[in-house]
């Protein structure tokens, strides 16, 4: 049985920091986004682009936690109803699956990427496209964390 771990939250919030740090390197795998597609030279924000990349992506997650790895998937799952379909798929795998949920501030987020925009290699993100991007989030609350293995919400490790 694998176990896959979830970490969700805005652009900002400290995500790919955490998944990192859960990456241990003994039988753990992470997956970014993100990551790939700067490393195609493709556009991050090609939203449709995005979900093709996703949905494989999370094929490959289930695969390898099948393989009894921990995976560790740094997708954002901003919306509950994506949060509930990728949990019940792992569960339904018979897989554990955990769930960071990392909730910060937009002043404190907007600093961050400021300070990330100015270094190469990195997803560019506006000031509009963040607070454009607020609509779509949607906080866990205690009752949808309770349906994880594990997990929780916090306001998310600062960057490195």
């Amino acid at each position: 049985m694998g176990t896959v771990v979830m970490v969700c939250g805005m652009p900002g919030a400290g995500k790919t920091v955490l998944a990192r740090r859960l990456e241990d390197g003994r039988d753990t795998v992470r997956l970014c986004p993100d990551e790939w597609l700067l490393a195609m030279g493709l556009d991050p924000h090609d939203g449709p682009l995005r979900r093709r990349l996703e949905r494989t992506m999370w094929r490959h997650v289930l695969a390898l936690a099948d393989l009894g790895l921990t995976v560790v998937a740094d997708f954002g799952f901003w919306t509950r109803p994506e949060r509930t379909r990728c949990r019940d798929q792992v569960r339904s795998a018979g897989h554990d699956v955990v769930l960071y949920a990392l909730d910060v501030p937009l002043e404190e987020r907007w600093a961050r990427i400021e300070r990330r925009n100015a270094a190469a290699g990195v997803v560019v993100i506006t000031r509009e496209q963040l607070e454009d991007y607020e609509r779509w989030w949607q906080r866990p609350d205690e009752a949808e964390i309770a349906g994880y293995d594990t997990g929780g919400i916090t306001g998310g490790p600062a960057a490195e």
